[in-house]
């Protein structure tokens, strides 16, 4: 995943035609270098350029572009930002959180992978951005849960009688500590809380010390089983799409590239 997202950087194309030029003047002068090393680097750095290209004409390129945008400046690109506790028209759920929305629903990563959720990137430090409730329902945090806290919700607003589940993560620093909200320490259940309610801050954990996440909260409208509990959340199918939930485009199958954004 991060190797593919490394191809996403501009300044890679402009590396892999470099390479091939580097190897043809090498080889000019030293011609005891046998020809078929040069061809499978002018081959390996055609083949790289080629990903990039690719990449950057489609919708998900673009999207990874602007997010590299966002990390090297995010003041310039202040108006990408969503606000929090935001609404859009006349949709059910509030924004969880301020900032540019990098990653939509179902983008992929990596050849079999796709996306669950949504991922808000702040553009600030980690612990800096407060996150909070979209939507009324009953908060749960696991045990073992350091930087995820997910709500049920026991009327789908869109479908009434259907449950929902909302899943927050990344709410912690690299190392794992927590920024949860005090108030849903691990082991909470069923604790009812309102939309607009403090469920903690932003962070970078991704389970990993040494190779922690960008700033952001991933979150994602999780699938019940039937029997009264979630889904999981690591598998598409067992989401649904939010873009309804939130009254704008937030499905990569549908996006053009441009930053989303509410039209109101």
């Amino acid at each position: 995943m991060y190797f593919l997202r490394f191809l996403e950087r501009p300044i890679f194309f402009a590396w892999a035609l470099h390479s091939s030029q580097i190897c043809m003047i090498f080889t000019e002068y030293n011609p005891v270098m046998p020809k078929q090393i040069v061809w499978i680097a002018m081959l390996l750095a055609a083949i790289l350029a080629g990903v990039m290209i690719y990449r950057n004409m489609t919708p998900h390129g673009a999207r990874a572009n602007h997010v590299w945008e966002f990390f090297a400046d995010a003041h310039a690109h202040a108006d990408w930002k969503v606000a929090a506790l935001a609404r859009c028209d006349s949709a059910p759920f509030l924004f969880p959180t301020g900032g540019m929305i990098g990653f939509l629903w179902d983008d992929s990563f990596q050849p079999g992978h796709r996306h669950q959720g949504i991922d808000i990137f702040a553009g600030t430090e980690a612990g800096v951005t407060p996150v909070y409730a979209a939507y009324d329902g009953y908060l749960t945090r696991l045990a073992d849960w350091k930087s995820s806290v997910i709500t049920r919700i026991p009327d789908d607003p869109l479908h009434p009688g259907r449950q929902i589940w909302l899943y927050y993560t990344h709410m912690a620093d690299q190392n794992g500590s927590s920024y949860i909200a005090a108030d849903f320490p691990p082991g909470t259940r069923e604790v009812f809380i309102t939309a607009g309610t403090l469920l903690g801050y932003q962070g970078n954990y991704s389970g990993d010390p040494n190779n922690p996440v960008g700033v952001h909260l991933h979150f994602s409208v999780v699938r019940d089983d039937g029997s009264g509990h979630f889904q999981n959340e690591l598998d598409i199918r067992n989401t649904y799409d939010p873009t309804p939930y939130f009254g704008f485009e937030l499905n990569a199958n549908n996006s053009t590239g441009q930053v989303p954004m509410c039209s109101n």
